[in-house]
């Protein structure tokens, strides 16, 4: 079985800089897969690659086992492989539902019927209101996108990406900027997601990770320093004393 995303020899040079050079990263069905290094590691310049916001100087991008090295960021997201970001991009005077119908229209190619009212888009309002339901959203489905905690925020960016209804999902630090009782609140309801979406995730906290994680990819100077289960990464020399700082951490 080919991999749900995988990445051959990618690399990506600005100038005389390698920021991301020759990874060869394979992300299995199902994964809950996070890639870790410290800060300057290339993390997000290779999510960017896997996006196709960025085209590789060299090596390849495969989705489901298809080439997309040079498929656009947008035909991606149509193939299967949705992104959320280090800082989110909301709508911010549109209600969690209408921003949910919203990213279900654009998927079904009906964003064009927007003078209709809400009302008339009923499949698509179902649809929305299930993915809300998913993520803890229910309550929050008539409020105001600017107006929820900053939590609840990053759980609708998680939203509007599912409503793309990707095989993989990439997510960029998404507990970035939550308290710490609510970034774990976060990643149980992300952990909840059904096992068809693969995901890929970006994230500093190593408690989140050892506690998520099924598989690790450590990342240093843009170069692959090791891949493993928690168990492995956590004993690894070489990690502890280039990113976990010789502490332990929490997982089990």
């Amino acid at each position: 079985m080919s991999a749900a995303l995988e990445t051959r020899g990618l690399t990506f040079e600005f100038g005389e800089f390698r920021a991301v050079d020759g990874v060869d990263l394979s992300i299995e069905a199902g994964a809950r897969h996070a890639l870790i290094g410290p800060n300057g590691a290339g993390k997000t310049t290779l999510v960017d690659l896997l996006t196709g916001m960025r085209a590789p100087t060299r090596g390849s991008v495969l989705l489901g086992g298809e080439d997309v090295t040079r498929v656009s960021a947008q035909q991606r997201v149509r193939r299967g492989l949705a992104r959320t970001f280090q800082i989110n991009s909301l709508f911010p005077r549109l209600s969690v539902l209408e921003s949910i119908v919203a990213a279900v229209q654009e998927r079904t190619g009906s964003a064009w019927r927007w003078w209709q009212p809400l009302a008339a888009s009923r499949a698509e309002m179902e649809e929305a209101a299930a993915i809300a339901e998913r993520l803890g959203l229910r309550a929050e489905l008539g409020v105001q996108s600017q107006a929820l905690a900053y939590g609840k925020q990053r759980l609708l960016e998680v939203a509007l990406a599912l409503a793309a209804r990707p095989r993989v999902l990439l997510l960029d630090e998404p507990a970035a900027g939550i308290p710490q009782a609510e970034s774990a609140e976060l990643f149980e309801v992300i952990g909840r997601l059904p096992v068809e979406v693969s995901i890929l995730f970006i994230e500093h906290d190593m408690d989140l990770v050892f506690r998520f994680a099924r598989r690790i990819t450590v990342l240093a100077a843009g170069r692959v320093v090791t891949q493993g289960e928690p168990a492995e990464i956590a004993a690894n020399p070489t990690v502890r004393e280039l990113y976990l700082g010789n502490a332990e951490p929490a997982h089990g």
